[in-house]
């Protein structure tokens, strides 16, 4: 069954398609791990294309040494990779100007979560395919289901392995197409194990550890899941696009309807009991009915009720309607949901039935669960549920019905006096615009009441026989049926206007402030500026007094400065917002963390992480604090506080990460105009330096000088050679930032360098003992063995400077293997002063020294450039923990292992001269 399409919808659509049609198309082959097959389908799919005269092209595509999957490129033109310079290595890269300037009709870019290399010109590959999609290119890819970012968290608590290349959800839900690419866990092992997902030695460590049976039979459930959610989103939009209004109902999906009753809990848990035993989906709905009567004590069980059902796993909403049954059933079919869930009750009159059976009368395919209260014989509510009464409804109900009887006193008393001048058609008139007036304020009650007492007030005064009810003209019997008749019908509809002028107004101004804070967020550029409109906006809109706690650089919250012109919130707690802050959730009034709080305190969680907290107290006292509370935690209200404080935090962000790019700008300048003096300075001092040194060399050695004359050549000498060791470090501290140091790796035993390393530095450890303490059978180090020595001789030479005379220096060498990773293990241990837990941290930084007032001579960049030259050999280096009891210092560096080269036998070298 189909209805006449909503014109809105249906531009909407035309403008959806004008923009799907200029972009191009994007598939997505979608998998739960590694090795399921998805480059192969990818790579088939594509075959079929070329075999149908479609150009396509392989931009990325990562077979892995996959036999089978090599064999599947064949025939397909391939885009030549870029390369890019990243720690003095090539690495290549997908060229995106190039696939951007050919231009095929398909292509072909392999895994949709992977990180570009530093200098490329987005960050992340789905980046690059977005600006394929818009240049009009289709594109085919492919997706594990770990790598999708709401997915993220739940497959890493899972597996135990958290990756860090995610794509948002968005590109995974706006994908043209998502081809799930399916096989069985065992299948998938079977594959491991003969090498067809990894090699041996990776294929190994990976069924030790992502690989385990129970880990992939989860991961495929999320996948399946992932997919069937986006097939139900695709057809929803289908049956949306083309109005068709017949339920499909491919997955069950059940609507309990919530009232404002107290017996409402039974049919949330009965709704609760049913999707689980039908693992259905369930929401639960509340509609907010023009004409209902909403005390303070209803709202507040519609709220505790929605709550209710949110604990209990349902999606929850709250809707307007005029008419409760056609409210329901529109938004179960706009959600395809085939099942109906509501409360039992009995009718209101005998001449109206109850809910279920206006809801069967009209649900044409869909089921209706009637679900017995727990309290049947309550009062019922707008929607037929319970409804306890309410003082402040109870003084509103009474208000209108003065109002009522004091309109239909002044109509009667008009038209009393002008009786002589009107007709009595005219008469009826104006007691019609008594009934408008008094349901454009009050309502339907009261235009209900001022209806009949008009219509009797017309009868008694105006009808002969006159201050009689008896009507002797049975023509007035029609008159006045007529007149009761139009009465309640303008009351009806006057009122129902006015609800929905309401509701009406309420969006508009909720859409205006939103556009209003977001525009003046835009444009600040202080934190106390954005603090003050926020403040400013969150008093006008919601009539509240805020305050604000922002972290400090410990991550402990601070009570912002309140502002002068702004009334400020001072009974806080400190210790509620700091658990706000550290879990990410609210608290405090309404909630139920802490709901005995005086305020609301709600996270100001941006895109990167938590940026404060807001506190949040209504003003006001008694009844009309309780009812602008009840107002606050209403669904759409608090969606909208929750969006305020989402723009607030984004605004706090997008401040913080402006003063972090200004501050690593100017920390670039200074560090170039650093390395340019370093440069400059140690290249003009070194060429007088060298003289100094020779020449302080030949008057050390004359024997023809007197002994108070040689001592001082001697420290001259000795002070010579210290500064070009001072100038050395300059000059490769600044070659070693300018990117000029090219690795001359070669295979090196760690025992050889180490021991070039102590005769250079031999006079230096004259005065120390050198304990050495190799594990047996190291394996060799493919390293710049210069460099390396360079290392060890800053790390001996900073030992035996700080530690005492007499004391022992230990060097330590070992093997650690983690996995299918080995590293070399090398740290220099001294039984100095140690580092100190503050100056351990800055260790590694240029021009920093253990003491700031040190007899020791040095400038502090001998750590710096070990750091710079270990990083160039993709290693590590760091400050090791001191042992409890022991004192010193010890500096630890790790260096990669690589495969070993394959070295010939001793009974295969060949000696020179001998055959």
């Amino acid at each position: 069954m189909t209805t006449r399409p909503d014109p809105d919808h249906l531009l909407e659509r035309v403008m959806r398609e004008e923009d799907r049609q200029a972009r191009g198309r994007l598939k997505i082959f979608f998998g739960f791990s590694a090795g399921v097959g998805k480059t192969f389908a990818m790579l088939e799919a594509a075959q079929v294309l070329v075999a149908q005269g479609i150009d396509v092209v392989a931009g990325v595509v990562e077979t892995h040494g996959r036999g089978q999957t090599e064999a599947q490129l064949e025939g397909l033109p391939r885009l030549p990779m870029r390369l890019l310079e990243h720690r003095t290595h090539q690495l290549p890269e997908f060229d995106l100007d190039a696939a951007l300037e050919r231009a095929p009709q398909v292509l072909l870019v392999d895994e949709l979560a992977h990180s570009n290399v530093a200098g490329s010109r987005h960050a992340k590959r789905w980046q690059d395919i977005d600006e394929l999609l818009r240049a009009g290119i289709d594109v085919y890819t492919t997706l594990n289901v770990q790598h999708i970012e709401s997915l993220n968290d739940v497959v890493g608590q899972i597996t135990g392995i958290r990756v860090f290349e995610t794509v948002p959800d968005h590109v995974f839900d706006q994908a043209d197409d998502v081809m799930l690419v399916d096989i069985p866990p065992d299948e998938l092992l079977a594959r491991l194990q003969q090498g067809k997902v990894y090699l041996a030695q990776q294929a190994e460590h990976a069924q030790r550890n992502f690989f385990r049976k129970g880990n992939l039979i989860a991961l495929r459930e999320i996948a399946l899941r992932r997919t069937a959610d986006r097939v139900d989103a695709d057809m929803r939009q289908y049956r949306a696009d083309r109005s068709i209004a017949q339920l499909w109902q491919a997955r069950e999906r059940i609507v309990a309807a919530i009232g404002s009753g107290p017996g409402e809990e039974r049919v949330i848990r009965q709704a609760a009991r049913l999707a689980a035993k039908l693992q259905a989906e369930w929401l639960a709905v509340h509609v907010d009915l023009a004409d209902a009567r909403h005390g303070l004590a209803a709202r507040e069980r519609v709220l505790d009720h929605l709550k209710l059902a949110q604990s209990l796993g349902a999606q929850t909403a709250s809707i307007s309607g005029d008419d409760l049954p056609a409210a329901l059933l529109q938004f179960a079919r706009a959600r395809n949901a085939g099942k109906l869930v509501v409360g039992q009750q009995r009718a209101a009159h005998w001449w109206r039935s109850t809910l279920s059976q206006r809801l069967a009368a009209r649900g044409e395919g869909i089921d209706i669960y009637s679900v017995a209260r727990s309290q049947p014989g309550a009062q019922r509510g707008d929607d037929g549920a319970p409804a306890a009464a309410d003082p402040l409804a109870r003084r509103r109900r009474t208000q209108g019905s003065l109002w009522a009887v004091a309109s239909c006193a002044v109509t009667t008393a008009l038209a009393f006096v002008l009786n002589d001048f009107l007709h009595p058609a005219n008469v009826i008139m104006l007691y019609l615009v008594g009934v408008m007036l008094v349901a454009t304020r009050h309502g339907r009650s009261a235009s209900v009441l001022v209806s009949v007492l008009s219509v009797l007030s017309f009868d008694f005064f105006f009808v002969a026989p006159r201050f009689s009810i008896s009507v002797s003209d049975a023509q007035y019997l029609l008159t006045l049926a007529v007149m009761l008749a139009v009465s309640l019908f303008i009351s009806s509809l006057t009122a129902r206007m006015r609800r929905q002028a309401r509701v009406a107004m309420q969006r508009e101004a909720r859409a205006s402030n939103l556009y209003m804070l977001g525009k003046e967020l835009s444009a600040l550029l202080t934190l106390d500026q954005i603090l003050e409109i926020g403040r400013r906006h969150l008093a006008a809109v919601f009539g509240a007094r805020i305050a604000f706690f922002l972290p400090d650089s410990a991550n402990q919250l601070r009570l912002a400065a309140p502002d002068a012109a702004a009334p400020a919130l001072h009974s806080v707690d400190d210790g509620v917002a700091q658990w706000v802050y550290d879990n990410g959730q609210a608290a405090g009034r309404g909630t139920a963390t802490l709901p005995s709080a005086g305020a609301l305190y709600l996270p100001l969680t941006a895109t990167m992480r938590t940026r404060g907290v807001l506190a949040f107290a209504i003003e006001g006292e008694g009844q009309d604090q309780l009812l602008a509370a009840a107002q606050l935690a209403l669904p759409e209200n608090r969606q909208m506080l929750e969006i305020f404080c989402s723009q607030i935090a984004m605004a706090i962000e997008r401040l913080h990460y402006a003063e972090v790019a200004q501050d690593a700008l100017v920390s670039m300048e200074s560090e170039r105009l650093r390395n340019s003096l370093l440069a400059a300075i140690s290249h003009d001092l070194r060429t007088p330096l060298t003289s100094l040194v020779g020449s302080a060399d030949v008057l050390a050695a004359d024997a023809r000088l007197p002994g108070d004359a040689r001592d001082s050549a001697r420290t001259l000498s000795q002070q010579s050679h210290r500064m070009i060791g001072l100038m050395n470090n300059l000059l490769d501290m600044a070659r070693l930032q300018a990117g000029a140091v090219t690795l001359q790796r070669q295979w090196n035993a760690l025992e050889e360098v180490l021991g070039a390393a102590l005769r250079l530095l031999q006079p230096a450890l004259a005065q120390h003992r050198i304990a050495i303490r190799m594990a047996p059978e190291l394996p060799l180090l493919r390293v710049d063995a210069v460099l390396l020595e360079r290392v060890l001789c800053n790390l001996l030479e900073n030992a035996a400077k700080y530690a005492p005379a007499g004391t022992t220096i230990t060097v330590a060498a070992q093997l650690r293997e983690q996995g299918s990773e080995r590293e070399l293990w090398l740290s220099v241990s001294d039984q100095g002063p140690g580092f100190g837990a503050t100056a351990a941290s800055h260790a590694f930084e240029k021009f920093t020294r253990g003491e700031h007032e040190s007899s020791t001579p040095g400038v502090g960049l001998g750590l710096a450039i070990c750091r710079a030259i270990v990083e160039a050999h993709q290693g590590r280096i760091w400050i090791a923990a001191p042992v409890p009891g022991m004192v010193g210092a010890s500096v630890v560096l790790a260096l990669p292992v690589e495969r070993q080269p394959n070295l010939p036998e001793e009974d295969d070298i060949v000696l020179p001269g001998h055959q």
